[in-house]
């Protein structure tokens, strides 16, 4: 049944830079979809509250991670946009200042912006720009199991995976 086809959701990751968290989040959410065959019911893209790395590909921690996980893609960082807060449908930031930060900047995003974390109860995830391979790892992990949750609550009906998971 083709209910719910109009179009696909437009899912937003936001941290500071695009460099670490959002796009480690946005590979392991296109992973998800691959693995659940659902690429077509979303559109999934990650931006920067801040310009400071548009145009750099990610960080070399976060793109070793994604592609130990099987989950990496081609990536460029920049930052978020107007038409970004009025386009995608959920807005889904690392931590409370990339939240305020939106907000302050782009009232449009109100009901749609909010932690990502809050799919797994509350919480931010640790920015592990400072921190080494181990730190991203963990940070892929965290934001892999909170885009499960958002994927459980937000995505086609019948889409959990067979046997759960």
């Amino acid at each position: 049944m083709m209910e719910g086809m109009e179009r696909p959701t437009r899912v937003l990751f936001v941290c500071l830079g695009n460099i670490c968290r959002s796009p480690l989040a946005e590979g392991a959410f296109r992973k998800l979809l691959r693995e659940r065959g659902l690429e077509a019911h979303f559109e999934v893209d990650s931006a920067g509250t801040g310009a400071w790395h548009a145009g750099e590909p990610m960080d070399p921690r976060a793109r070793r991670v994604l592609e130990a996980e099987g989950a990496y893609f081609p990536h460029v960082a920049r930052a978020m946009t107007r038409e970004d807060a009025l386009y995608y449908d959920h807005i889904l930031v690392m931590d409370r200042e990339n939240l305020a930060e939106v907000l302050r900047r782009f009232p449009e995003a109100r009901g749609k912006v909010r932690l990502l974390l809050d799919y797994l109860g509350g919480g931010e995830v640790k920015d592990p720009y400072y921190g080494d391979y181990q730190d991203c790892l963990e940070a892929y992990w965290t934001v892999e199991a909170a885009c499960k949750a958002f994927l459980e609550a937000h995505g086609p009906k019948g889409a959990s995976p067979a046997g759960g998971a």
